[in-house]
């Protein structure tokens, strides 16, 4: 993000605005939170499309994976959520960082996150595909890659691979796309299908307690 971008940002943060975007008007604590950056941003219809889980949306439009860092804070912190599902990389992937520095800072962030909330669950949503970046897919594949064998691993950790939705038969379905190359026609079915993706996994953790502070007795 460039710095006139990163003053807006700091700015919407900073403003009276920000009591609206971060008051905790949604579900109460130990909730479902989504963080990360347009892609989830532009989720309008998220909290109908993830009925009846108990989702919020702090995703924020033309950040980066350390704007995630900066404001876990804002953004995660107060909601003391039991599951995160986390959606950024993609605007550091178009400002030509490499794989290593955003899968690090992505890393950090679910440090971070676990220092302060152990029991967790973090859900690491793929970097998409969009045809914007279609001469840095390599970079999104080797971050999603390291991403996801990461989550094999890590505790409280998981993956979730939204590219599938965006290619049929191995062909990019751009018509779901703007004429930006990079976000999705409002009246496609690019969200519609990511939900069909993302809530019966969120539904099946939810359901078996994921987040849940175990007792130690």
């Amino acid at each position: 993000m460039n710095t006139s971008r990163r003053f807006v940002l700091a700015a919407i943060l900073a403003s009276g605005a920000s009591t609206a975007l971060f008051a905790a008007d949604g579900p109460p604590s130990q909730g479902i939170v989504f963080v990360g950056s347009s892609i989830f941003a532009r989720w309008t219809h998220l909290t109908e499309q993830m009925a009846p889980l108990p989702v919020l949306n702090r995703a924020i439009s033309g950040t980066v994976t350390q704007d995630q860092l900066d404001r876990v804070n804002q953004l995660v912190f107060p909601y003391k959520p039991r599951i995160i599902v986390y959606y950024c990389g993609s605007n550091d992937v178009g400002a030509g960082e490499n794989a290593e520095p955003i899968i690090a800072r992505t890393k950090r962030f679910i440090d971070v996150v676990h220092k302060q909330l152990p029991e967790t669950f973090i859900y690491y949503t793929s970097i998409n595909k969009a045809p914007d970046k279609r001469d840095r897919w390599n970079i999104v594949d080797e971050v999603n890659k390291q991403m996801e064998a990461y989550a094999r691993t890590a505790k409280n950790v998981g993956f979730i691979d939204l590219n599938p939705v965006l290619f049929d038969h191995g062909k990019l379905r751009e018509d779901l796309f703007l004429p930006d190359q990079l976000h999705y026609r409002p009246e496609s079915s690019a969200y519609p299908e990511f939900a069909a993706v993302v809530k019966p996994v969120l539904t099946k953790a939810w359901e078996n307690g994921v987040g849940v502070a175990r007792s130690t007795k």
